[in-house]
């Protein structure tokens, strides 16, 4: 984050295992969480069609196919929910994959109060930018993804300038002459164009307008050029920052000690509300 632009000076980073609360909320919040609602969450239906094989079984806990996935994943929107309600948060940036999870925050957040009688948790809003999703570069009908077990998938803020370009080489288009953005009809092009128009800080319409007459392969060489342009730097400032574990540990071992303060405090008041010890 910190090479990406995030001031440590003017944020708090730290590590969420250095506060405990975190858990403490989440074990909370999860005592009052209704199963149908997490039952609901589309990663987890997501994860339930993969395992099944099929987006035809029914999505239910009780199903067999639910027996070969972990509670972790059906539970872990509450300790989301539990990181955003801790600090008491307003507003929370938020890829669209995400407004879901906010949007359960927000209903627990409004659970929480009415069970309890109280008005502690505020309900957070969420902060989308005009590139609200990026797909993956070899199935541009799914969202990319750190996880993706293909490496050609995504880009990642340590690929060097030829890995970028290779990637962005191989990513799927199709055989319509000129470029236009169209993500029904042309879902590979049009994420090119997306990802190319969220670092010129423009409109994909408008990205398409400035490339119409180009080809795939010739659109393909300024994506890529857009991209490395962006990743570079913060490339640079990544390799500058991890040959100094020393200022990294400085930096959140400072940002954990006020994160802790807010959290205690916070916790405090949402304990008692509870009749916990605080």
């Amino acid at each position: 984050m910190a090479t990406c632009g995030i001031d440590p000076q003017q944020s708090v980073l730290f590590r969420q295992s250095a506060v405990p609360q975190h858990t403490q909320l989440n074990w909370v919040l999860a005592t009052i969480t209704p199963m149908g609602w997490l039952n609901r969450m589309t990663q987890w239906k997501s994860k339930f069609q993969q395992q099944s094989g099929s987006a035809d079984v029914v999505n239910s806990v009780h199903s067999p196919v639910a027996q070969g996935l972990l509670t972790g994943l059906f539970t872990y929107p509450v300790l989301m929910a539990a990181d955003i309600l801790l600090f008491r948060a307003s507003h929370v940036p938020v890829g669209e994959d995400q407004v879901q999870h906010l949007e359960l925050a927000r209903d627990l957040a409004m659970h929480f109060n009415k069970t309890f009688n109280t008005d502690i948790l505020p309900m957070p809003g969420y902060l989308l930018t005009a590139t609200k999703r990026v797909m993956s570069l070899r199935d541009p009908l799914r969202k990319m993804s750190k996880s993706d077990p293909n490496e050609q998938a995504r880009i990642t803020l340590d690929d060097t300038d030829d890995w970028i370009r290779k990637k962005i080489k191989k990513a799927p288009t199709d055989a319509v002459p000129g470029i236009s953005f169209d993500p029904k009809n042309r879902p590979g092009v049009s994420n090119l164009l997306a990802i190319y128009a969220a670092i010129k800080e423009i409109d994909p319409e408008q990205a398409a307008g400035e490339m119409q007459m180009l080809g795939n392969a010739q659109m393909k060489e300024l994506v890529a050029q857009a991209v490395v342009d962006e990743v570079a730097p913060i490339r640079r400032r990544m390799q500058k920052l991890m040959a100094d574990p020393l200022y990294i540990e400085s930096v959140l071992r400072s940002g954990e000690e006020k994160a802790r303060a807010a959290a205690e405090d916070n916790w405090r008041r949402i304990a008692r509300c509870v009749g916990l010890p605080a």
